[in-house]
């Protein structure tokens, strides 16, 4: 009985503990943010228009491949990439794939107002302005006819690492995501561009969780007010094959682990069990 009593106390101690100073002080540390926004309500994009892929072909050869390549189009950048980083402090992502990873309001947006899109006006300040120009003087229709043409040229499918490439990697780097090409290192530095380096991703997934990264990619500045990451205007369906590839890389036991929970916690009660009727016969003849 008196062991009871002890066990009784511990657990209500610990339970006040857990209860009480835990959710606090987790709280504090991480708040509660709004759940990821694939719709892009704060954003205005596209006005209802539909677009005419022929008219945006026209429109994004005459402003896009001076820095852009669309490597699937056979449209390579007037601008080679050493060039392009060292004018605008990162290399301007090929948009072969961006119809298809990319929501099509955020792709107006970001036309419209690079700068305002991407939730990035306050790096941009005192004369500074985002590489990316505003198109903000370009007619609704005219972006509207140049998203359909990047949606049409867009593949149908890509791999997790096809999306990571293309999402993150100008600034992120995945060294553990190839061991022998080194080939997931970041394309541009940004430290100079964003005022900090980005952070390599090769083991994010086992200090943030799944829901975290979800509403931190979609939008930063929710969990890190006043972080250089842009947001980048990624569709549900592609932020979750970015997060599926960062757990390949840095957690690829995870299922194997998780499959060990009930068979361990199967083993420590049969031992437990054994435990207490050991405890009970030593106490028995002590007694």
């Amino acid at each position: 009985m008196r062991e009871l009593k002890i066990l009784g106390i511990l657990v209500i101690f610990t339970g006040v503990l857990y209860w009480g100073v835990e959710p606090f002080a987790h709280h504090q540390m991480h708040p509660h943010v709004d759940a990821p926004d694939y719709q892009f309500k704060d954003i205005k994009g596209l006005d209802g228009q539909t677009g005419d892929a022929t008219n945006g072909a026209t429109l994004v050869q005459a402003n896009c491949i001076a820095c852009h390549s669309i490597k699937s189009a056979n449209f390579p950048p007037l601008m080679d990439n050493a060039t392009s980083a060292a004018s605008y402090g990162v290399v301007p992502p090929d948009l072969g794939s961006s119809g298809l990873i990319y929501d099509e309001k955020y792709l107006a947006a970001f036309i419209q107002d690079p700068a305002t899109a991407t939730n990035t006006k306050h790096k941009f300040v005192d004369g500074a302005v985002h590489p990316m120009p505003s198109y903000s003087w370009m007619p609704p229709q005219d972006i509207a006819d140049m998203v359909a043409y990047l949606k049409s040229i867009a593949p149908k499918k890509l791999s997790n690492k096809e999306v990571f490439a293309d999402a993150c990697q100008r600034c992120h780097s995945m060294k553990y995501g190839d061991f022998y090409g080194g080939s997931m290192k970041a394309f541009s530095d940004v430290s100079k561009y964003m005022g900090s380096s980005a952070p390599d991703l090769s083991q994010l997934i086992r200090s943030r969780n799944k829901e975290y990264l979800h509403e931190f990619i979609n939008n930063p500045q929710k969990h890190l007010k006043g972080t250089a990451m842009p947001r980048v205007g990624l569709t549900k369906a592609a932020e979750e094959q970015v997060i599926a590839y960062m757990e390949n890389v840095g957690d690829s036991k995870k299922p194997q682990r998780d499959s060990l929970a009930w068979p361990f916690l199967a083993y420590l009660l049969v031992f437990a069990i054994f435990a207490w009727a050991w405890k009970i016969k030593i106490w028995k003849e002590v007694h």
